[in-house]
């Protein structure tokens, strides 16, 4: 999820800077020789944001490589969880859904960068300031013929702790057709009734066959994770502090409250998928990504 672009071109503090530090790393994915997802979008985000204007895009500006805990390690995972969702939001097209519905959408280029049958929507939900700023860099990208969305691209402004499903609807979304939902990167930031209430909705805009995935974690950090490398390299690097980010909250069951509303669930560590495509980070002592869950669901 994504607070606060101003008039300003940048993107400053918090959360926001979150956004940039996932098109940061999937920047640099993109010129790997193995890269689990391209995105050439991401640098264009980078580099349009005066915070984030001198980190890295590109594999030589990180001298110590996958062996850095930043731009490496991390940034690995978020190439490795933008493959993993962007093979289940192709599935579930495949499968008939032409609705497509990104919860805190932020700096995604998925409209741009996969390929989509030409009859489906993408709605991109985010705060106003975000999809502001986003737009401001893609019109400047859109001289050329392939810097057009390969499907129609719906901005829908609504701030998700508020009435976002009355502005989905609005912006053209049927609940009566199967939808694919995705919320990545969002939860971790929600307190947990909030978490409740998004599912809520979603539950109720959500035809038979409609898929969700979505990221969770189970639990609050303990303190050695909270210093781990991961967490000092970020915070020293980028001013983001993480752990500080993510609600300390209890954290609701949430695949259990889908499977309650008659929802087909499975729960995944991103480790699985590390193995499943070949790539991806591995687990560590004190593993600041222990606690992350991929969950896959489908309303039969």
């Amino acid at each position: 999820m994504s607070v606060g672009v101003t008039e300003n071109p940048g993107v400053t503090g918090g959360v926001e800077l979150t956004t940039l530090l996932v098109a940061a790393a999937r920047a640099i994915e993109t010129h790997r020789p193995d890269a689990l997802a391209r995105d050439r979008y991401a640098e264009h985000f980078v580099r349009a944001a005066p915070a984030a204007a001198q980190w890295p895009v590109h594999p030589r500006d990180v001298p110590d490589g996958e062996a850095d805990p930043l731009w490496g390690r991390l940034g690995r995972y978020f190439a490795l969880r933008t493959r993993a969702f962007d093979d289940q939001l192709l599935r579930a097209v495949q499968l008939g859904a032409r609705q497509v519905v990104l919860l805190g959408a932020g700096l995604d280029a998925r409209a741009y960068r996969l390929d989509w049958p030409g009859d489906c929507t993408l709605y991109e939900v985010d705060r106003p300031e975000v999809l502001a700023f986003k737009e401001r860099v893609l019109d400047g990208l859109e001289a050329a013929a392939t810097d057009l969305p390969t499907a129609h691209r719906a901005a829908v402004e609504a701030d998700l702790r508020t009435d976002w499903a009355g502005a989905l609807t609005a912006a053209g979304f049927d609940p009566d057709h199967p939808t694919a939902w995705l919320a990545e990167g969002l939860l971790l930031h929600l307190p947990g009734p909030e978490e409740r209430e998004l599912f809520a909705a979603v539950d109720r805009l959500s035809a038979p066959g409609s898929t969700l995935a979505y990221e969770a974690r189970l639990g609050p950090e303990s303190t050695a994770v909270r210093d781990h490398p991961l967490h000092t390299a970020l915070r020293d690097r980028t001013g983001i502090d993480l752990p500080a980010l993510l609600d300390a909250g209890p954290r609701p069951d949430t695949p259990a409250d889908l499977t309650a509303r008659g929802w087909s669930t499975t729960v995944h560590t991103p480790y699985e998928f590390t193995r499943h495509y070949g790539r991806g980070p591995l687990p560590e002592p004190d593993d600041a990504l222990a606690a992350d869950r991929w969950v896959f669901a489908v309303r039969p």
